[in-house]
């Protein structure tokens, strides 16, 4: 069966219509049945289970999101170890002993699976396998590299920002000549 663009965007856009639709009934269904006694207590700011102190509508300090943000921004960087450790961990995979004597004995072939799995060529002799196994580690460990050096550049230009330090030092402003509070 072949989708044709007019029957792609008709679906896409029935999508579309059918989501809005279901959010905007649950939406309009709960004001209807919602209950409307509006007590002190229940329009009261709700802070985790404790009383509320003080006014909802206090300067929240900016540090907590900046160390956020750093959390979020390295944490997120992990992520990219998965892919990596994967190829990196096929590709020396290749070059094990172990892995040519089972591809010798064996109807199955692990090791053209994997250079399949990797998109490399379809080799038959093993210094051609072991040649390209090589590339394949080499070029892991650059890119490897090249990302942790991106990644300490980010850090380092973060680090001498000063956004990882959480009290910054405060640099009292000299007095001047004559001022009761030079005159120590």
């Amino acid at each position: 069966m072949t989708f044709s663009p007019t029957l792609i965007v008709a679906y896409l856009t029935l999508f579309a219509v059918v989501g809005f639709a279901t959010i905007f009934g649950a939406l309009l269904l709960g004001w209807f049945l919602r209950a409307r006694n509006r007590t002190p207590e229940k329009i009261e700011v709700y802070e985790c289970g404790e009383p509320p102190v003080g006014s909802g509508f206090v300067q929240f300090d900016l540090r907590f999101y900046v160390v956020a943000l750093l959390f979020i921004i390295f944490d997120v960087e992990v992520a990219f170890f998965f892919p990596w450790a994967t190829v990196f961990g096929k590709a020396t995979q290749l070059r094990s002993p172990e892995l040519q004597m089972a591809t010798a004995s064996a109807e199955f072939d692990p090791v053209q699976q994997k250079l399949t799995e990797l998109g490399a060529p379809d080799t038959e002799r093993v210094s051609d396998i072991a040649a390209t196994a090589d590339r394949l580690v080499v070029a892991a460990m650059i890119d490897i590299a090249v990302f942790f050096v991106v990644l300490m550049v980010g850090f380092a230009y973060v680090w001498r920002r000063g956004d990882l330090d959480w009290v910054r030092a405060v640099h009292p402003v000299p007095a001047e000549r004559g001022s009761p509070i030079a005159t120590e």
